[in-house]
């Protein structure tokens, strides 16, 4: 067994350390205990890492036009065709696209190449859809993009507010941490802000259920409530602070009445948090997506900042305003530039910082004005503006507002360049030129997390096939430009050094963001490099956990700035047409656009397919039963979801999971449904809100079918294909009846060869199994409604043919066999435990969520099915006292 390689988790912004270990052919994977973020622990998607390293659906070869290239080839095509739609049509005329999984190094070369060499500041980054609110209200507030906080802080603090975030499930290791520390500070407060429910209220003191986009009221009115108390910092203010009256005056409307009334809470409930503020020394707001995705976001996030700042609650243990990041390097790619309002180092486009850059890279054709960001840029590929983009590690047919309009965009754009890890996605299908990248595991460099901390992302494999590391194709085309001095590298040491550099390049504490300290690191002192927050310089040459101790920002005077905020509710408003709100999220067991967590089973067993959740009255009022398949529609385009009916759902809104692409279900891509509207300040899309009608989609039959080998679900039905490592299994419905089972299958799927064993159950119940030589090759279930099979029995047989006799008969009714337990709907994906065996374990008198631990290690690992192991937990209570 090799020693461990020490690397970091490429899905959220946690920043995880990650201990990958070698035996043979074999790869383990677990936490790195030495990694601060997460001292050894991983969440279910971590865990499972080792499950996506397979090269099955890898993208190993360049693509020019259809046809597989060699790498010279490919690298002067896309040199070629660049310069010449630049000499035709200007610079502006070309764009990148790139992605929070890009590190650092890859994400330094593409802004350089873009912004100081082809001249154009078109280069922007799906973390613009994540965070870039969040960036607006630092930089307005601080005067830099300086995020205050560390991971410390939610173990100090004495009330932990989180707003517009459901950690549980998208920031799983930092929320256990939180709940850790609560167990052992019982004094310690939790509130969650958001409309919904979600796993995050599982152990909160204060669930506010507030009305989607009037989070800034909230905060307005805490502002307004201190303050009549007497309860503000009133020196921290006047030494540190400048805005103070500003802002207070545009409080001073939001009385708690006002505020119940406008949130739509109760005003105990809103009260009950302002006193919780005004008890506690300590707060700290951990907020996220919900805040940040919205027309207003920017002024949001600084509603939240004032509050910090006018009570003193900054620059301390367990204090601050705490923006959490969706992906592993968002923050990496902030620091670089690789947003197209930004120009490199945390620097803009002020007429010194375009010089100080200019003279840096020695770039006289440096780009001197933003460029595009992620909605503009895409509207100008749409309108034949942009004729030319290179999208590198995203997938923004899935993942950006308007999302068909999008794809249309690329269908007409002369020039689309795909730097992608995998050969089949949504985007790739439109890419002329594709060219392989190296994933993770195959790729060296550094990433940043939300607490501004460093982490060196290592290799443990080869490169498979001609992938190459993105700073590398990125630097070989640019040396085919023309650019070849500037592009010389040999290592991505060497970029990193560059980029620390810049950091500190005529720096001297004017900028928040500084490396310098890190620039002179030969590559085998980069190889070893340890975690670290920075700034990183002489004045903190191991890092600084806590900025703004000293009451020191980064405005020219040195004072941080209060903003006056107007509350706004998102741009549009229900109608009579689409009366409902639809919100989109993440959920717990995928990430993103499923491309590397859709390859791995057991993260597609907790949620099987795209759902929509919907409050009972609701559901009634539209005559939407749970389960049943739904359309909902907004002015942009349409989806098929299956309805899921929660009273954690509010009245009148809906929530619809981001992650599913036109690879894993039929007409499931949410952001299709997303209106392109963005914050006029950061340029974030609105994706928390959007008018929408739901209304059933009305199949008379529903089936599922397991199938050895590859298969191709027929045209015109929904299907959603769940990844399974037996079989291929896909979940269907129709709207057209079927006359004739057995020819529908041997029509879209074969049975030749096959011997056939089926039963008809009525007109719609139908179930087949098909043998060959006495193994399992094909299992179908068909009735009217939806199925309740017994899946692991059903795949079990794939691996093991049951015997004849009973088991046989149960394989064909779906269920287990005769003495065999069932399993059921997956809670805990770590270690595979169904809902049937916790609620066997709770009836033989496991009362706790330990004592279940203990029994079955569910909630052991990640602790990110707790939530509902709580639930189970009371759900049996509940019978009990019936």
């Amino acid at each position: 067994m090799s020693a461990p390689h020490c690397t970091t988790c490429p899905y959220c912004g946690v920043g995880c350390g990650v201990a990958v270990t070698t035996q043979g052919d074999g790869i383990s994977v677990s936490g790195d205990a030495t990694h601060p973020a997460n001292g050894g622990r991983l969440c279910v998607k971590g865990s499972a890492l080792a499950e996506t390293l397979d090269l099955q659906g890898r993208l190993l070869q360049p693509q020019v036009d259809g046809h597989q290239v060699d790498w010279p080839q490919a690298l002067e095509t896309v040199a070629r065709r660049f310069a010449q739609i630049i000499a035709q049509h200007g610079p502006q005329a070309v764009a990148f696209y790139a992605s929070g999984q890009l590190l650092t190094e890859d994400y330094y070369v593409a802004n350089k190449l873009m912004k100081g060499f082809i001249g154009a500041a078109n280069i922007d980054t799906n973390s613009r859809l994540c965070m870039a609110s969040a960036v607006v209200g630092y930089k307005r507030a601080f005067g830099g993009d300086a995020v205050p906080c560390s991971y410390q802080d939610v173990e100090l603090t004495d009330v932990a507010i989180l707003c517009g975030s459901n950690a549980a499930w998208a920031h799983p290791i930092l929320y256990q941490r939180l709940m850790r520390a609560r167990q052992q500070r019982p004094a310690m407060k939790v509130v969650v802000i958001d409309p919904r429910a979600t796993a995050s209220c599982d152990d909160a003191d204060l669930h506010l259920a507030l009305r989607p986009g009037s989070d800034a009221a909230l905060f307005n009115g805490a502002l307004h409530w201190l303050a009549q108390q007497g309860l503000l910092d009133e020196t921290f203010l006047q030494r540190h602070t400048e805005g103070a009256s500003a802002a207070l005056q545009a409080a001073q409307a939001w009385t708690p009445q006002r505020v119940a009334q406008y949130c739509q809470l109760p005003l105990a409930q809103v009260t009950a948090f302002f006193h919780l503020l005004a008890e506690a020394k300590n707060w700290l707001t951990l907020y996220s997506m919900g805040v940040n995705q919205s027309s207003s976001g920017a002024d949001k996030c600084n509603a939240i900042i004032n509050l910090h700042l006018a009570g003193g609650r900054i620059g301390r243990a367990g204090c601050g305003p705490f923006s959490l990041t969706g992906q592993p390097n968002a923050m990496g790619g902030r620091e670089v530039g690789g947003l197209a309002n930004q120009l490199a180092a945390h620097m803009g486009f002020g007429e010194e910082e375009v010089d100080r850059v200019r003279r840096f890279w020695q770039a006289p054709n440096i780009a001197r004005r933003p460029g595009l960001n992620a909605v503009d840029l895409f509207r100008a590929v749409a309108d034949g503006t942009v004729k030319a983009v290179w999208i590198m590690g995203t997938n923004p047919v899935v993942s950006l507002p308007d999302a068909d309009r999008v794809r249309q965009a690329l269908k007409e754009c002369p020039l689309v360049v795909v730097s992608e890890v995998m050969a089949d996605t949504d985007t790739a299908a439109l890419a002329h030129i594709r060219l392989p990248a190296l994933a993770w595991g195959e790729k060296e460099g550094s990433v940043t997390n939300s607490e501004r901390c460093i982490s060196r992302q290592r290799a443990f494999l080869p490169p498979p096939g001609e992938a190459r590391a993105d700073w590398w194709i990125l630097s070989q085309v640019a040396q085919r430009m023309g650019y070849g001095a500037a592009f010389d590298y040999r290592h991505p040491a060497e970029i990193f050094s560059e980029h620390a550099a810049l950091s500190g390049f005529e720096n001297q504490g004017t900028r928040a963001f500084d490396i310098s300290g890190l620039a002179g690191l030969d590559r085998q002192a980069w190889r070893q490099m340890t975690p670290l927050q920075w700034p990183v310089n002489a004045q903190y040459p191991t890092g600084c956990q806590r900025l703004f101790a000293d009451g020191r920002f980064f405005h020219p005077d040195g004072k941080a700035r209060l903003l006056p905020i107007a509350p706004r509710l998102p741009q549009h408003a229900p109608t009579l047409r689409y009366p409902l709100v639809l919100n989109t999220g993440r959920i717990r067991d995928q990430w993103h656009t499923m491309t590397r967590t859709g390859k791995t089973a057991r993260l597609m067993r907790h949620i099987s397919e795209p759902f929509c959740a919907l409050h009972p009255q609701d559901a009634a009022a539209l005559d939407i039963a749970d389960g049943e398949l739904t359309r909902l529609a907004t002015r942009h385009g349409w989806m098929i979801a299956r309805a899921q009916l929660t009273t954690d759902q509010r009245r009148g809104s809906v929530f619809v999971p981001m992650h599913w692409n036109d690879r894993f279900t039929a007409q499931g891509r949410v952001d299709s449904l997303i209106p392109p509207v963005v914050d006029a300040l950061s340029g974030q899309p609105e994706s928390k809100h959007a008018p929408v009608r739901v209304s059933r989609w009305p199949a008379c039959w529903q089936a599922e079918i397991f199938l050895r080998g590859t298969a191709t679900p027929p045209a015109g039905i929904y299907w959603s294909r769940v990844t399974q490592a037996q079989a291929t299994h896909f979940i269907m419905a129709g709207q057209q009846p079927v006359a004739d089972w057995e020819a529908w299958l041997q029509q879209h799927f074969g049975l030749e060869g096959l011997t056939l064993q089926s039963a008809s159950l009525s007109q719609y119940g139908y179930h087949l199994i098909g043998w060959r030589r006495g193994e399992v090759q094909l299992a179908f279930y068909v009735r009217r409604q939806a199925l309740a099979l017994d899946r692991a029995a059903i795949l079990a047989a794939f691996e093991q043919a049951p015997p004849s006799g009973p088991p046989r008969l149960a394989l064909l009714a779906g269920r287990a066999a005769p003495g065999q337990a069932a399993q059921g709907r997956t809670v805990c994906s770590c270690f595979g435990i169904g809902e049937p065996q916790i609620m066997a374990a709770i009836a033989q008198g496991c009362g706790s969520t330990e004592a279940l631990g203990e029994a079955l290690r569910c909630g052991t690992n990640c602790g990110s099915c707790l939530p509902e192991l709580k639930k189970l937990l009371a759900q049996h209570a509940g019978r009990q006292v019936a």
